[in-house]
Parts: C-alpha cells; structure tokens; sequence
C-alpha cells in the first residue's frame, strides 16, 4: 500500500485546513484510517482515525469539535478538516492504513495498530 498526503500548509490562527489521504496498492476496506501527528519536542499524538466498514471514527481530546475525519466511498481515501486552528495544531501530520479489522474499533487511535503510514505532511499555525 502506498499512501499520499496532500494539503499541509501555512495557516493562521483560527484558521482552516483541509488534509487528503490517498492509498493505493490493495484494498483495505474492512480496515481503518488514521491521522497522527507530531510535533518538535513532543510525542506522537493520535488526532482521528476511521472505521472503514462501520465509518465509527475517534478523536483525540485537543481536537475533537474542531477536526472531523472522512472517508470517500472508494475506502481508500480519507481528509481530515481542520477548523479554529491554534499554534498547538503546528505539527507533522501523517496518515496510516490499517488492512485488517479492528476488533475494537476504537483501537484505530493506536499507532500501532497499523501497517502502512504516509511520509507525513506539515502544518504551521502561525500569524
């Protein structure tokens, strides 16, 4: 599976942005979707991941009523929207596939539950 991410960028403060997540090479359709992150100096965080069979989706607690997660109907894809943008959202963001059902769905917020993970796109939060 390769993946490819697409969207980062510089935004400001209260801003929005708009990550795209494409993966290519097998079907993974019972599987999930996730976005991490990481930033200088801190560990990596779990910002959202989805269920591709069920759609259930999880978040992490700093983002949660400002990023949503989605899936487009080819289960290959996902885009993570991001509102009310803060400085604290500055980080590398990557996307990871998992190819196999979760037994409990929200496992999709552990990094290692997954198999394939993208080379990472940057988001700056800055005015």
């Amino acid at each position: 599976v390769q993946l490819v991410e697409s969207g980062g960028g510089l935004a400001q403060p209260g801003g929005s942005l708009r990550l795209s997540c494409a993966a290519s090479g097998a079907d993974f359709e019972d599987g999930a979707i996730g976005w991490f992150r990481q930033a200088p100096g801190k560990e990596r965080e779990g910002v959202a991941c989805i269920n591709l069979r069920n759609g259930l989706t999880y978040y992490g607690d700093s983002v949660s009523n400002r990023f949503t997660i989605s899936d487009d109907s080819t289960k290959k894809a996902a885009s993570l929207q991001m509102h009310s943008l803060t400085a604290e959202d500055t980080a590398v963001y990557s996307c990871e596939v998992r190819l196999r059902r979760l037994v409990r769905p929200s496992s999709c917020m552990r990094d290692w539950e997954y198999d394939k993970w993208g080379q990472g796109t940057q988001v700056t939060v800055s005015s």
